[in-house]
């Protein structure tokens, strides 16, 4: 049951996650990004992600990923299902994303740079020909939800958990 006792938590009108992919423009973006991100998988891409957590403290890496509309509404998607309301800069410069025990506290809905690795050890970069088409969705996708291209992931998912 809900704080408010009328109803369950995942249809209570007061509940973010649930209120939000009512919104059936949201839950076409939402389905868009699942599709691009199933896609990705199945690319026969050999990588060896041990969710080591390196390429998560961006100020060590210089690397900071930037997200369209989509991917940061589907990341504020997994923010409010971990039952946050916002994020906070993380001490030392890494992922605000990211948890004490060095886990992504989103990693079901991680970006898709994060998917497509910043990790030299889990494999680096996928080269941009075998992702090209996916990276035009995520594109096209942002362009529907009247995005104006991609952002640093803080400042992206801050607003998508402000304005969505």
């Amino acid at each position: 049951m809900c704080k408010c006792s009328r109803t369950t938590r995942s249809s209570c009108p007061n509940n973010p996650v649930a209120r939000k992919p009512a919104d059936p423009k949201l839950k076409a973006a939402f389905d868009e990004m699942r599709a691009i991100y199933a896609e990705l998988e199945q690319r026969p891409l050999q990588r060896d992600c041990q969710l080591r957590g390196q390429c998560c403290h961006f100020r060590l890496t210089g690397r900071t990923p930037f997200l369209t509309l989509g991917e940061a509404l589907f990341a504020a998607q997994g923010v409010r299902a971990s039952g946050r309301k916002a994020i906070k800069p993380h001490p030392g410069g890494a992922c605000p994303l990211l948890g004490k025990n060095e886990r992504c506290t989103i990693y079901a809905h991680r970006p898709f740079g994060c998917r497509t690795h910043f990790c030299q050890a889990a494999g680096g970069m996928y080269p941009r020909k075998h992702i090209a088409d996916l990276i035009q969705r995520l594109e096209t996708l942002d362009e529907k939800l009247g995005g104006d291209g991609s952002r640093e992931l803080e400042a992206a998912v801050a607003d998508a958990l402000e304005d969505w």
